[in-house]
């Protein structure tokens, strides 16, 4: 049977065969999360996303929202789908069940919402940011504000939000214009605007609880004078039941490129003097507590992005097996020959071969990501908690950036396959591609994602995540010499090599008066430093097939036959690329530096 959204197989092959994840059942922490039970877990996600989410797409996509008086109203169908999402209690799968959550393994986790951000994950935005702020909510809440909001948030009986932005605040946060007034009961009267909210407002819940970031009257400027508040729509009393309207007013949304399914608000706090939030957390450490949810929120989109190209790809291949068109290119001489495939056409399996092994690539990427975290939760060994940690924010912006970049070539290369039918709405190609655009932009830039690894991620703790991650990419060249790769091993361990130096050479410049040619370069630096991890991932599954594949049930080896091509082709056809880039970023050009404002043209 033909895959959609995600292949089984492979999901399978992440999970057990090369990070696996049933190990993580021998520590008491996840005890119940056996092999079979992590299976299972898979099964229903799949059943939602293909049965109930994927149906939902396209309408989300052509009804879009609508704003009216103040409200918004989503597509009808999303109530009932959003009803059974939550029931299922698929909205906090890693959290604490005392709060409504599952308790589960990160990794596992990322596997159910595999499916479900592939299927739609403009309807998975609402209760993804449900979790991100309910997430706020337990690490800075107080004993009262987690009695109050959490358990409702974690079940989805409440959704929730994170508003930063505003009109002259979007990247740089520190520039924020709202206000918090101290009350005397030690709450604080709220006022301001904020744009680009997800998920700001709709009718799918009852209340909606946003974090806000705003300045205390007399706290210093930028980013050190930010604190954090919790806002709720509709006020809450002491027994749990909701007050009185809060002053959170939507006065729009916006029209998008894609996206249509996920209402983008403006929301207007305190327009009438009567909005009122209380802290979260400690003043003028806003930024600090958001970022949390902003770390969160990047790898969210990070999946959103690969959801699309996961999706785009298989779309793609099922269509170039179907679609006849064209004789073999051997025998297109031959008058009786009859027409193939197009996936027989050599330009057509470069293209599915390409989106292949990116994705391969990026799926084991982002479960290895999420189960640096599972690890970090079940040592207790400090070393090694401070280890993992490490790992996972240095690749947290090659997650949300440099994985975003590439879902969007994907998504652009499963348009290209279909040919002209892709660009029609006919077939869920283009929409793909229109929402995931967005993947590149929102929860920074992926340029500020190239700053913050550049900036922040390559010199943090004197550089030991970095030498962490080479040395884990060393074992994998390691493994894949003992499984016979000693070629794909070779070609490999020379990009590393190069990477290295590539590094070195970009934190001195970073320090240097051509401080600015190197940020120039961030951008390449983080692609070079993405097309390496995926070659790692994809040589570390090499590794496996190699050494499974003769003792493999057919269509197994089949699979694993796969692995190695994937790895080949991105070893063989793309990291050559990557070494051309790297040598691009050593002759460090100031071509985009040095050239003056008017001599860009345009006057």
């Amino acid at each position: 049977m033909a895959q959609v959204i995600a292949d089984r197989r492979d999901i399978d092959f992440v999970l057990h065969e090369q990070l696996e994840v049933g190990n993580l059942s021998k520590s008491s922490k996840f005890a119940e999360f056996t092999k079979k039970t992590v299976d299972l877990i898979i099964n229903e996600a799949r059943n939602l996303a293909v049965k109930e989410l994927l149906p939902l797409n396209k309408v989300g996509d052509e009804e879009g929202c609508k704003f009216e008086a103040g409200k918004v109203i989503v597509p009808e169908s999303f109530q009932r789908v959003y009803d059974l999402f939550c029931e299922g209690e698929w909205l906090a799968m890693t959290e604490d069940p005392q709060w409504g959550g599952q308790g589960m393994p990160r990794t596992v986790a990322l596997a159910a919402s595999d499916y479900f951000n592939g299927a739609n994950y403009p309807f998975i935005m609402y209760p993804g940011l449900t979790h991100g702020a309910g997430k706020l909510v337990e690490s800075f809440g107080t004993d009262e504000q987690k009695k109050i909001f959490l358990k409702n948030m974690y079940t989805g009986k409440w959704t929730g939000t994170m508003l930063l932005t505003e009109p002259e605040a979007g990247s740089d946060v520190g520039a924020l214009a709202t206000t918090a007034v101290r009350n005397d009961d030690g709450t604080y009267s709220i006022s301001g605007n904020k744009i680009f909210i997800s998920s700001g407002e709709h009718d799918m819940v009852e209340n909606i609880i946003h974090p806000v970031l705003a300045r205390i009257e007399g706290a210093p400027e930028g980013t050190r004078g930010i604190s954090l508040f919790l806002v709720p729509k509709f006020r809450v009393n002491k027994d749990g039941s909701l007050g009185e309207f809060n002053d959170v007013v939507c006065t729009g949304i916006e029209h998008k490129m894609g996206i249509h399914g996920n209402a983008t608000c403006s929301l207007t706090l305190g327009g009438k003097g009567n909005c009122i939030g209380t802290l979260l957390g400690e003043e003028n450490k806003g930024m600090k507590a958001m970022f949390l949810m902003m770390n969160e929120a990047r790898a969210l989109v990070g999946q959103q992005g690969f959801g699309c190209a996961s999706a785009s790809y298989l779309n793609a291949l099922n269509y170039a097996r179907q679609r006849v068109q064209g004789k073999h290119l051997l025998k297109m001489m031959d008058a009786d020959a009859p027409n193939v495939p197009i996936i027989q056409h050599p330009d057509v399996r470069r293209m599915l071969i390409k989106m292949k092994s990116l994705i391969e690539g990026m799926r084991s990427l982002i479960y290895y990501h999420g189960n640096l975290d599972d690890l970090k939760n079940i040592t207790d060994n400090a070393d090694e908690k401070a280890k993992y940690q490490g790992m996972m924010e240095l690749l947290t912006p090659i997650i949300k950036g440099y994985i975003t970049d590439r879902a969007f070539d994907v998504c652009s290369e499963g348009i290209q396959v279909y040919g002209g039918y892709g660009f029609i709405s006919e077939y869920p190609q283009e929409q793909l591609l229109r929402d995931c655009k967005i993947t590149q932009i929102y929860e920074g830039t992926n340029g500020i994602q190239a700053m913050d690894l550049l900036g922040r991620k390559l010199g943090m703790n004197k550089g030991k995540p970095v030498m962490d991650l080479l040395g884990e990419m060393n074992k994998t060249i390691a493994a894949a010499k003992e499984a016979g790769l000693d070629d794909f091993a070779a070609d490999f361990q020379a990009v590393v090599n190069k990477l290295g130096e590539v590094g070195m050479h970009m934190g001195t410049t970073a320090m240097s008066p051509k401080v600015l040619n190197a940020f120039a370069f961030a951008h390449p630096f983080m692609e070079v430093t993405g097309d390496v991890a995926v070659a790692w991932m994809l040589l570390w599954r090499a590794s496996i097939a190699a050494q499974n594949m003769e003792k493999a049930k057919k269509k197994d080896q089949v699979f694993y036959e796969g692995q190695l091509k994937s790895a080949e082709y991105f070893i063989k056809a793309v990291l050559p690329v990557t070494l051309g880039k790297m040598n691009a970023i050593l002759n460090n050009n100031g071509a985009a530096i040095d050239i003056s404002e008017d001599a860009f043209g345009g006057k």
